[in-house]
């Protein structure tokens, strides 16, 4: 095997790749980078659960395949210097030379290598950024505890040119609805994609279209050279629409901005996990926390209220998480009680983007 590839292009392909790496693989093969070269150099990684090809442009004087420690090359791709890199595959080693800079890798079985998954069946399309904007919306509602998978997953659902997107970890729910591009107008689908594989999806594929596929185990993302496949969880999960429909008895609107930097400030004296409470009355909003052994803050803002006054309370983060996720310059929050979950959404009639999150117990 020789080839030889860009520098930017190479570093690029295998920082993406690497990504995916096991930090602790169920056998020595799975920690290696597999590159092909043929009509140009493909770099594979995969760990029986999640798969990530990059394919690039790269001059091939004798195909050939070979599987290397992906870290290190990682950690040398990122090195080198701004020439040319070239690989020449001479018996166990892989000599790398980029300039007057040279490696000597020793190659690992690439027959020991597994399979990797096929991009499934393509369902539709839809925009990078866009994608990239829902799955950050409701990835922070997704749970970080593996005991129970179903609350580590995105819940995707399909139902023609309807997308939808949900997440929770029985404190909030994050749901977003968007338009998008299915091969046929009646596909329906309901999948459950791990939550932290989507976040590295969208983050890597933002640039340009993202083709998705599915089949019964695998769900599939492949933009712009680049596939990455995962395997699906299971797809048991709440009915979430029915609890982000009720009707709320109290309707409060104002600017996001100045909000969430109010919330930041007056938490800057409360203990951690403690609550910041909010006091609704007619056109205003009183932002609280504090009063322990630090200190407390507070202040005020302007807020449109329609129904009784209230004062309800929140873990802070979950009540920015909530409002990070807003794309409009208001935010509505719709309330009940002080002990029920309240619901922000995008200011307007009908919302694409809903959070409900549970409230605190005010003390006294």
């Amino acid at each position: 095997m020789k080839f030889q590839v860009n520098r930017d292009v190479l570093a690029d392909a295998v920082a993406w790749t690497a990504r995916v790496l096991p930090g602790r693989p169920a056998v020595p093969v799975l920690s290696g980078l597999l590159l092909e070269a043929g009509d140009g150099l493909r770099v594979s990684a995969f760990d029986y659960d999640v798969s990530a090809r990059a394919e690039v442009e790269a001059d091939v004087a004798e195909p050939g395949r070979v599987l290397i420690p992906g870290k290190v090359l990682a950690e040398i791709t990122r090195s080198l210097p701004d020439r040319p890199v070239e690989f020449l595959r001479s018996g166990s080693e892989v000599v790398l030379t980029c300039g007057s800079a040279e490696f000597g890798l020793l190659t690992m079985p690439d027959g020991d290598f597994p399979s990797i998954p096929a991009m499934p069946p393509k369902v539709g399309a839809v925009g990078g950024g866009l994608f990239a904007t829902a799955v950050g919306q409701v990835a922070s509602a997704a749970s970080r505890d593996d005991t129970l998978p179903m609350l580590t997953g995105i819940r995707i659902d399909i139902d023609g040119v309807q997308m939808s997107m949900a997440a929770t970890d029985r404190y909030r729910i994050a749901a977003r609805d968007f338009l998008w591009h299915p091969e046929r107008q009646d596909e329906r689908h309901a999948v459950m994609v791990p939550a932290r594989v989507l976040v590295e999806v969208a983050r890597s594929l933002r640039g340009g279209e993202v083709t998705i596929g599915l089949d019964d185990n695998v769900a599939g993302f492949e933009s712009q050279g680049r596939i990455t496949t995962v395997r699906l969880l299971d797809d048991q999960f709440i009915d979430y629409r029915s609890r982000l429909t009720a009707d709320w008895a109290i309707h409060a609107e104002l600017d996001v901005a100045p909000f969430v930097e109010a919330i930041k400030r007056v938490v800057l004296v409360a203990e951690r996990n403690t609550a910041v409470r909010l006091s609704f009355s007619q056109g205003r909003v009183l932002i609280q926390a504090g009063g322990g052994d630090i200190g407390r803050g507070a202040e005020v803002l302007e807020a449109e209220l329609d129904g009784d006054d209230i004062q309800i309370a929140f873990q802070p983060h979950f009540l920015l998480d909530g409002l990070a996720g807003v794309e409009t310059e208001r935010a509505r929050l719709e309330m009940d009680s002080p002990t029920r979950p309240a619901l922000i959404a995008n200011a307007g009639d009908d919302p694409d983007f809903r959070y409900l999150v549970m409230s605190l117990r005010l003390a006294g």
